[in-house]
């Protein structure tokens, strides 16, 4: 430690044991508070002991703030001046972390952090730790250099260059004692692998050893066991052999399986009677009778018991579960015990951390209000509702105890950004380039409402909309619609007439209502003055008036607006145009959405989804021109241009069609909502059947849920296309999601 340097200089000499003044000033002080100094010092009656000084001195300087400390006597007054150690302005970091949110964690385990005192000290500590970490992440021989620049006096610039080294990679896992399961069984589970042979191929193993999570790993075998019925099993902690002149490493535990448990018999208490049916309760709890062991599926139904006590305002309830084994039976009895504590009721409801959005609109999807009776499926179906309405990047809603029968609902919300203004342009295959701008904010003024404006233009079509929607009309259950629109449609074709272009305007006006949480029906109507322009012959050129209703059903209980994991988004709608004006013929559009995750599964953010869209047109006397279904592009199947399969010559629409997408979606910059899938289209259309024409792709999508709407990117192949199909290898797409 830097010896204290001490100056007393005083103007006329003083021998007194007191020191006596006027003010005590304190000069360049900005780390530590007047108040803290002047406790420290703690002058009595403006006077103060020379050993006090000395004393105070040295408990300031213990502080680690100042370099250097001087204290003297100046027209009768006492003056400290300081000398502070610089702070660390600013940190940069190469060959390792990039991104913000892994550096801020690191920087605290390495205990550096910007606005904080610069010491030498704390640079060695920080190599240490930083070399600490690259060791348990199974890097071998890392390098850390650290370099420092001072800003000015009283700052610091720190510059960490990281040399990584070397990872460890595991050949060999021995699992010793293991008969009925393999390895592979705890592959999903564990975090170090063995290396596989294609190790870079990304379904495959890289073997990389992580030292920090090795000290978990056989607790994570133990849980394999206990979900295939091994109640007896015991693995010991992982042994390992490193050899660092080839930077490999063998892992062994020690196992004793035991016997394979079936379960005997399931029994429920519950400490207040006849509050859930129990007899229904069991039939649906995920354990069986008679069938393996599982501790995984025991706590989903420990949670699902509680679940059912919860809806009924036990909102404390505790569940404890026991085992008896019989061994020469190898079966288990299962005791649950739920203790179910007061009924809770909710005393307020708190809207919190919400800068832009208003109270009402986020306390309008909270299925609890105050004195209301504690639900859990109304708790769990409010978090839902609100991660839906796409305001949010996230939600929580904590339950605060008040009391035994009291609860608060505290509602932190971290606000998304909602409104966009958007100048840009794309290419596509078929439309060309493109030139779009548009205003959307789908919560203007914070009030949930939705409104658009936008102008697109191509090569093929130029469109321009207006649209108002408000999904509560003054917090009701009721909805409603607002539309204006101008399109202009270029469509190419072989036949004499040459193309044709469609130019259509009008406006829509809807309202519906919610019929439960999840559900809401409504109409739309829409006026609609279509013209058609051909190229070559100017007589075949029509007008036609649409004057339509679209009653509708719409059914949606995901669980996240952006990236949805689990439920179901389905609707159905009937189009119907011959309300007056020219047009007579009718559409059935009827589709599905499912989508699962499988991490609880898989340990790994895999998302499936599947998506179906069937449509049948019907006509009913006169069908516009230009009005037919497409096959082809990002909406239906990929590996085809948009508008690819469209009608022959005989100019006759399209009546059928019906879609069927599956996708793999694997998670590729989380924190930008940027994934990857998988996908495979398969896609039917004709004239009078649903199989005249059948087309299919597969391909890669980048998908990116960005501020201004989702973007696609897709790498697409078509199979078995024809040899005058109109297919495309790349996509890129604007506001079309899964």
């Amino acid at each position: 430690m830097k010896k204290l340097l001490i100056i007393f200089i005083f103007n006329i000499l003083v021998f007194a044991d007191n020191i006596k003044f006027k003010q005590i000033y304190f000069k360049n002080l900005t780390q530590l508070s007047k108040k803290i100094v002047l406790e420290e010092i703690n002058p009595k009656d403006n006077q103060i002991a020379e050993k006090d000084i000395d004393i105070a001195i040295k408990r300031l300087y213990d502080y680690g703030y100042f370099k250097n400390i001087k204290v003297f006597y100046e027209n009768n007054n006492l003056i400290f001046e300081f000398v502070e150690k610089p702070i660390i302005a600013n940190i940069q970091m190469s060959g390792y972390k990039t991104r913000e949110e892994d550096l801020k964690e690191l920087y605290e385990k390495i205990g550096l952090r910007k606005g904080s005192i610069f010491t030498q000290e704390k640079l060695k500590f920080a190599k240490k730790k930083l070399l600490e970490e690259l060791k348990l992440e199974g890097y071998n021989n890392s390098v850390v250099e650290i370099s420092t620049s001072f800003i000015n006096k009283d700052s610091v610039a720190i510059k960490i260059d990281v040399n990584k080294g070397d990872k460890i990679l595991i050949k060999k896992i021995n699992l010793i004692g293991a008969k009925k399961l393999k390895l592979k069984d705890f592959e999903d589970y564990i975090a170090n692998k063995e290396e596989d042979l294609i190790s870079w191929w990304f379904t495959n193993n890289d073997g990389i050893m992580q030292l920090d999570q090795l000290k978990y790993d056989h607790y994570r075998i133990k849980e394999v066991y206990l979900q295939n019925g091994f109640l007896d099993a015991r693995v010991s902690k992982a042994f390992s052999r490193i050899d660092f002149n080839t930077n490999s490493a063998e892992i062994s535990y020690n196992i004793y399986e035991g016997p394979q448990y079936k379960v005997k018999n399931i029994f429920i208490k519950i400490d207040k009677k006849n509050i859930i049916n129990l007899n229904k309760a069991k039939q649906n709890l995920k354990l069986k009778e008679n069938k393996i062991f599982n501790i995984k599926k025991l706590r989903k139904d420990i949670n699902y018991l509680k679940t059912l006590v919860a809806d009924k305002g036990y909102a404390y309830a505790n569940a404890t579960f026991d085992i008896k084994k019989y061994k020469k039976e190898k079966k288990a009895d299962i005791f649950i015990q739920i203790k179910c504590g007061e009924k809770v009721y909710i005393r307020d409801v708190i809207i919190s951390k919400n800068n832009r959005t208003l109270d009402r609109v986020i306390r309008r999807n909270v299925y609890l209000a105050p004195k209301d009776l504690y639900n859990e499926t109304d708790f769990q179906d409010s978090l839902k509702k609100l991660k839906r309405t796409g305001f949010f990047e996230d939600v929580k809603i904590i339950k605060k105890r008040v009391s035994n029968n009291l609860m608060d609902l505290i509602v932190e919300v971290k606000e998304a950004p909602t409104g966009s203004l958007v100048l840009g342009g794309g290419y596509s295959s078929y439309e060309g380039f493109m030139l779009n701008a548009s205003i959307k904010d789908k919560n203007i003024f914070g009030t949930g409402k939705d409104l658009s404006f936008s102008i697109d233009y191509s090569k093929k079509s130029t469109n321009s909309e207006i649209k108002l929607y408000n999904p509560a009309i003054n917090d009701s259950i009721y909805n409603g619609s607002v539309s204006l629109y101008k399109r202009k449609n270029l469509i190419t074709s072989d036949n004499s007439a040459g193309d044709k272009t469609i130019k259509r305007y009008g406006f829509s006006l809807g309202v519906g209502r919610s019929l439960n949480r999840n559900t809401r029906i409504g109409s739309v109507y829409a006026y609609d003055i279509s013209k058609t322009f051909y190229e070559n012959n100017s007589s075949l050129n029509d007008k036609f008036i649409t004057s339509s209703i679209k009653p509708y059903i719409y059914f949606n209980n995901t669980d996240d607006f952006f990236i949805p994991r689990s439920g179901i988004i389905a609707g159905s709608s009937f189009y119907y145009a011959g309300l007056g004006g020219d047009a007579k013929y009718s559409i059935s559009n009827n589709y599905f959405k499912y989508f699962y995750g499988l991490e609880d599964l898989i340990d790994y953010d895999l998302i499936f989804r599947y998506k179906t869209n069937l449509k049948m047109m019907f006509d009913n006397g006169n069908i516009p021109d230009g009005t037919t279904f497409y096959l082809g592009g990002p909406r239906s199947v990929r590996g085809y241009e948009s508008y690819a399969i469209q009608p022959d010559l005989t100019n006759h629409p399209f009546k059928r069609y019906w879609t069927n997408s599956v996708e793999l979606s694997f998670p590729l910059i989380p924190k930008a909502k940027m994934r990857w899938s998988l996908f495979y289209d398969y896609g039917m259309i004709g004239y009078n059947r649903f199989d005249e024409i059948k087309k299919s792709g597969y391909g890669i999508s980048i998908d990116w849920y960005s501020p201004i709407g989702p973007l696609q990117f897709i790498f697409a192949r078509a199979i078995n296309s024809d040899s005058d199909d109109k297919t495309s290898n790349f996509e890129f797409s604007l506001g079309t999601a899964f």
